[in-house]
């Protein structure tokens, strides 16, 4: 990517993975889907089941090769989030409840102005956090081991 490309990066995403968007552009126009994965060093995402493409594989060591269908990546531009009461895309806004919590509303011609709730596929982790400790974790005996007390003193550094 060169840096033109690298400048137009979206910084703040409103569009998060699990949303339910309309393809406003392109061969799927008028199409809906949920956006399976959201490619931020691209400004892309995939929809699932849309954009279908053929993509050529050749045979290798543990797979099979041949034509498959796969979703190809989609511009940000070109989808819309769903308003969940009308039904038809909108642009997305922010507005701040009276508990002070931040929520996305609906924002455009004809949207409702109601909230877009956060997709539950986001609670959960995509990459499990380890149980067992690795070979770079520090061992809980050595942590839990008190090397400074304030009271007399010991364990202070000599400036």
């Amino acid at each position: 990517m060169g840096w033109k490309a690298a400048e137009k990066l979206i910084t703040k995403w409103k569009i998060l993975r699990g949303d339910n968007v309309m393809i406003i552009r392109g061969k799927d126009k008028g199409e809906t889907g949920t956006i399976k994965r959201v490619i931020r060093s691209q400004n892309r995402v995939i929809v699932e089941g849309q954009n279908l493409v053929k993509k050529h594989v050749k045979q290798g060591q543990g797979h099979e090769g041949g034509i498959f269908t796969v979703e190809a990546p989609l511009h940000v531009s070109n989808v819309q989030v769903i308003d969940p009461v009308t039904g038809r895309p909108c642009k997305i806004g922010y507005r701040f409840m009276e508990d002070g919590s931040k929520v996305r509303v609906s924002r455009g011609r004809e949207a409702s102005g109601s909230v877009i709730p956060r997709p539950e596929i986001l609670k959960m982790r995509r990459k499990p956090r380890p149980i067992e400790p690795g070979p770079k974790d520090t061992p809980i005996d050595v942590v839990l081991e008190k090397t400074y007390d304030a009271k007399a003193g010991i364990g202070m550094p000599d400036l």
